[in-house]
């Protein structure tokens, strides 16, 4: 009979080796949906900040305007107010667009075809029509030779962009200038933001190591897609961004 309880052990043996594999299964399981479920809050939180931030800002300096010149220059008034409306409208584009896209699966139909795209290097200028309107002169610059970059790094390449002057708008002080520059490179595009202004807001300045929400969206998309960045004080003042992208990633 003792071939009978060898066997009775190996068969409970083998059983718990079953319960403690499925069990790790499981963890594993567990674990790939919190890290999927934080990675796609990090996007929402990405785009959000973008989107919202970038907008509200403009908003704000504008109503601003208004305000000042309401008695003595109604005409400039109702320019910033006009302004303002422009902006709120394309804010809520540009949350409609958002919405759509995250209610889309990877695997689901494909956008419907009334819906505005999703913003790249060709709408910088009119991100910088904007920004000019709230009152930062803004000059965009191109070296090289512009090609067409993969989705993901076009739309990359806007938001940051888009953020850095939102923080010159928000940081810089009255009449700061910012210059906008890319350059095409054989294998990468690179992205620079500079401004003369008053520099990063005080909370950057005091701990450089903790970036605010904005600049740390910033280095998160750029990682994404293998790129570099880098932002901080300037070497005559102001503030700068600068990003480096492989023109073949996303």
């Amino acid at each position: 009979m003792w071939w009978a309880g060898r066997s009775m052990r190996m068969r409970r043996a083998y059983m718990a080796e079953l319960e403690a594999r499925a069990r790790r299964l499981e963890r594993a399981r567990d674990a790939h949906a919190r890290a999927a479920l934080a990675e796609e809050r990090a996007r929402i939180a990405r785009e959000l900040h973008d989107v919202i931030a970038h907008h509200v800002s403009v908003m704000t300096v504008q109503a601003a305007a208004a305000q000042r010149v309401l008695g003595s220059r109604p005409e400039e008034a109702r320019e910033a107010l006009t302004a303002i409306t422009e902006t709120g409208r394309s804010a809520l584009a540009e949350m409609r667009n958002l919405v759509v896209v995250l209610r889309t699966d990877d695997d689901g139909p494909p956008p419907a075809p009334g819906r505005a795209p999703q913003p790249g290097v060709a709408q910088l200028e009119t991100l910088a029509g904007q920004l000019r309107e709230a009152g930062l002169a803004v000059r965009l610059t191109t070296e090289g030779e512009p090609a067409p970059l993969p989705p993901g790094v076009d739309l990359t390449v806007y938001r940051v962009v888009q953020e850095a002057l939102t923080n010159t708008l928000k940081h810089g002080g009255p009449e700061t200038t910012a210059e906008v520059l890319l350059r095409y490179e054989p294998r990468a595009l690179h992205v620079s933001v500079r401004d003369d202004g008053r520099g990063a807001p005080a909370t950057t300045r005091d701990d450089p190591d903790r970036p605010g929400h904005g600049i740390l969206g910033m280095r998160e998309r750029v990682s994404l897609y293998g790129g570099e960045l880098r932002a901080g004080p300037g070497r005559a003042g102001g503030y700068r961004v600068d990003a480096r992208l492989p023109r073949g990633a996303g």
